[in-house]
């Protein structure tokens, strides 16, 4: 049939419109095409140039330092600048080749929508296609050869810092393991040389003086009393703001172990950090005046090393011996060798700083090697018998009055020590001998003072410590801290001091143990940027960059939860229930975005944890049902509010109040004050009754029974009145009787009345069943009780005593007995002889 003419234009016109459309496509297609390909064949001017310039000039830095290992391989100082400054190029040459990161992605995506060139016998591709093609190909290539240049850069560099790493051991294994002749050493030339080296250093210090006095004079006043002002405030404002934790009360006759500790540790380490603060100090001063010349700098650095050695030894030495205070010491000696073994130490301190004091004078004076020698021989054989002398002495007096020596382990060690050093400077191993010596009285002052500091946090950690501390009782009486609260800070004291004695022990006993300080600052930097452990990297800065963002995310959560609940909602009078799930609502989504955003700025990729989601999708599966099935009805509860905080709700066998509403649980509040949790998949999966779900108003049933033959009229009107009368009962919708059934012993009646708050339902039924007694008492309207069986206790009869009479009785039992069963076989038969049938 034919179309109509309306329906034929209409079909014209969309086909029209169609070519029309198919038209502009075509023509336009080439155009964006080449649009596209021109944007991404535009790559950054000058880049792979740029990159190339860069890499050039790493590797000439390169070649120079690898001219500086061959010239000072043996300055151990200059080899570690020397591998700081090759592990920045490494980092430098990194950075080269990750800048072509993002044009190379942009090449391979184009190249991938490109697709491959046509095979033999296919149609030819667009000519522009092909020159892109071979542009992004050609570009690649130099990308690629730019990227090895660096990569090949990185690899030497890292087999340089591997050289200097085997050369630096080469020459600490040569320091000890190095003979020297002691024959000259020990010649009576030692003795003039000795002399020449005095007066040559005293020419240089006194030259150094008149300079100073005449010229510096003031720029020295001023830096020295600056340098004493800093030392002042660090002593004397630490002491008067923490008091009794630095110093020994003597009063005190039964100190707590706590504080034993504590005084040890303090009182050693806040002298010594001013101290050390005054000499830096003044050294920083005097060089910023341009008061020391390039030795009296290094005569005065060593001597603040001495000094500052010195002075923390016989700190330490004091605060754990206490001669004076006998009650205030660490290990429990007698007074007598207390005093012996602070003068033995200290005595071992001065000589082995004394030593490495003159060991920076011989070197920059340019000594000779027989009086260093014979010096570093002198200083560790003095150090060796005084290990002997404290190895011998018998500082712990038994109860019978006799001397007792230190224990085996400690003699044994303190004995084999001193004997090890005194044979290997007799055997010319002065390296070994004085290395041996500087760790002992180094070393063992460090560990010594770190082990009484983490023995004073341990001990402040322990639960209630921190409330008896001088700190924790003045916080209690100034604050509103609670016992708990204190214990909970000391906590917090005890981490941070282990975290200082880390901090500052550490970096001194690695410097004592022949690492430099380059060292230390490349490994501080390689944990804080990052440790690659296989594919996965670990940044201690970044992890506590998260921890941090987390925290602050956490509680500007908290602070906001509180600010929306109480000042808007509050004011606004939003329904309890609704605050409680926004609230809810809020909090959960502020502390999954703090987490988030903390994993973020931790450095963790959030698509590596694409395995660890397949892995908790796995548990899902099989462990966690439940605990998923909770945490979505919980949030469907917080969603769909069937019922909220406050309502009184009655879920199988609990009723109650709902207290709260959490992601896994609801607690409910029974009406004997028992709080009852419910996994949420019950309350989604089961019935649950809301008696205050949209409102409070509420429908009780009183049930009454009346004794047959009242008056039922009169009943009705009674109960109907008592629902009335009572003031809780609404008006409308109005109180209503029921007479609802005919039961056994009463008759039944409802009486029905509406509350609006049906929470008082229990307060209306008593007043109701009350009046209810009273009114039909006065109008003498029976309520009936059901009869009760009588039941008789069953007495216990008694053991009989005459045999006889056991026999009578039981005659005259079963005689009764057999009477009964007769008389009732008679009265059957002649009940069947008169029975009738039924009427029709």
């Amino acid at each position: 049939m034919p179309l109509p003419s309306a329906s034929r234009q209409s079909i014209m016109f969309f086909r029209l419109l169609r070519l029309i459309l198919v038209l502009a496509l075509v023509v336009s297609a080439p155009l964006s095409f080449e649009a596209a390909a021109q944007g991404v064949s535009q790559a950054p001017a000058g880049l792979v140039a740029d990159q190339q310039k860069i890499i050039q000039g790493l590797t000439t830095k390169a070649d120079n330092f690898e001219k500086q290992i061959q010239q000072d391989g043996e300055d151990d100082s200059n080899l570690v600048d020397i591998r700081l400054q090759l592990e920045e190029l490494s980092r430098q040459s990194l950075t080269s080749a990750l800048a072509f990161r993002t044009r190379l992605g942009e090449i391979n995506s184009r190249l991938e929508q490109l697709g491959p060139p046509p095979a033999a016998g296919q149609p030819a591709e667009p000519d522009i296609v092909s020159a892109e093609r071979e542009g992004l190909t050609s570009e690649k290539a130099e990308i690629n050869a730019v990227i090895a240049q660096a990569q090949s850069l990185s690899i030497r560099i890292s087999g340089l810092i591997d050289k200097i790493g085997n050369m630096r051991s080469a020459l600490f294994r040569n320091l000890l393991t190095k003979r020297y002749v002691l024959s000259d050493a020990l010649s009576p030339q030692v003795f003039s040389d000795a002399r020449d080296e005095f007066g040559n250093f005293y020419k240089a210090v006194s030259s150094w003086l008149s300079f100073a006095i005449k010229f510096k004079f003031q720029a020295i006043l001023a830096a020295t009393f600056v340098a004493l002002g800093l030392a002042l405030v660090l002593l004397v404002g630490g002491r008067r703001l923490f008091g009794r934790v630095f110093e020994a009360d003597p009063t005190n006759e039964d100190p707590s172990y706590l504080s034993r500790l504590s005084v040890a540790f303090w009182s050693t380490l806040l002298p010594t950090l001013a101290v050390a603060a005054f000499l830096g100090s003044t050294i920083f001063f005097f060089n910023y005046y341009n008061v020391l010349r390039g030795d009296i700098g290094l005569f005065l650095n060593a001597l603040a090393t001495v000094i500052g050695v010195v002075f923390c030894v016989n700190r330490l030495t004091n605060a754990a011996l206490e001669p004076r205070l006998p009650n205030w010491r660490l290990i429990p000696v007698e007074t007598g060798p207390a005093r012996w073994l602070v003068r033995l130490t200290t005595a071992m301190a001065v000589v082995i700083s004394f030593n490495t004091f003159l060991s920076v004078v011989n070197d920059k004076m340019g000594s000779p090697l027989s009086l260093t020698i014979a010096r570093s021989f002198v200083a560790t054989i003095i150090v060796g018998v005084i290990l002997i002398l404290m190895a011998m002495l018998r500082p712990f007096r038994a109860r019978d009055g006799s001397w007792r020596p230190w224990p085996a382990w400690l003699r044994y060690t303190s004995l084999g020590l001193g004997l090890f050093t005194i044979i290997a400077a007799l055997l010319g191993y002065i390296g070994l001998a004085l290395f041996v010596s500087l760790q002992v009285v180094v070393t063992g002052t460090a560990l010594i003072t770190a082990y009484i500091g983490f023995l004073s946090a341990q001990a402040i950690g322990e639960e209630g410590a921190f409330a008896n501390t001088s700190v924790g009782r003045w916080l209690s009486a100034n604050s509103s801290y609670e016992d708990t609260a204190l214990d909970q800070l000391g906590l917090v004291v005890s981490i941070a001091i282990n975290v200082m004695i880390v901090l500052v022990f550490l970096p001194l006993i690695l410097l004592m143990w022949g690492f430099q300080l380059g060292d230390i600052e490349a490994w501080a930097y390689k944990l804080a940027t990052g440790i690659n452990i296989g594919s996965v990297t670990i940044s201690v800065t970044g992890i506590l960059s998260g921890i941090v963002v987390f925290v602050i995310g956490y509680f500007l959560t908290r602070w906001f939860q509180g600010w929306l609940d109480g000042s808007v909602m509050a004011r606004g009078k939003v329904d309890t229930g609704v605050r409680n799930s926004i609230r809810l609502a809020v909090g959960y989504a502020g502390v999954a975005l703090a987490a988030l955003v903390g994993i973020s700025a931790a450095g963790i990729d959030l698509s590596s944890l694409a395995l660890v989601a397949g892995a908790l999708s796995l548990g899902i599966g099989f462990g966690l049902q439940n605990v998923v099935s909770n945490f979505v009805s919980g949030l469907i509860l917080l969603a769909e509010r069937p019922f909220k905080v406050g309502d009184w709700i009655v879920a199988g066998e609990v009723s109650g109040t709902v207290k709260k509403i959490s992601v896994r649980a609801t607690e409910i509040e029974t009406f004997q004050r028992q709080s009852v949790i419910l996994p949420n998949s019950n309350l989604i999966n089961n019935a649950v009754g809301n008696w205050t779900h949209r409102n409070k108003l509420g429908r009780i049933d009183i049930k009454v029974g009346v004794a047959y033959g009242s008056d039922v009229k009169q009943v009705h009107a009674v109960l109907l009145d008592i629902a009335r009368s009572h003031p809780l009962v609404l008006k409308n919708p109005e109180p209503f009787v029921l007479f609802s059934n005919f039961g056994p012993a009463a008759l039944e009646f409802e009486i029905r009345v509406f509350l609006a708050d049906v929470m008082n339902g229990n307060i209306v039924q008593n007043d109701v069943r009350f009046t209810v007694l009273e009114r039909f008492d006065d109008q003498h309207i029976e309520i009936p009780s059901t009869p009760r069986a009588v039941v008789e206790a069953k007495k216990h009869v008694a053991w009989p005593t005459d045999d006889d009479k056991i026999e009578a009785d039981f005659a005259e039992r079963e005689e009764a007995k057999a009477q009964a069963e007769a008389d009732a076989k008679r009265q059957a038969k002649s009940s069947r002889k008169t029975r009738k049938p039924d009427p029709d």
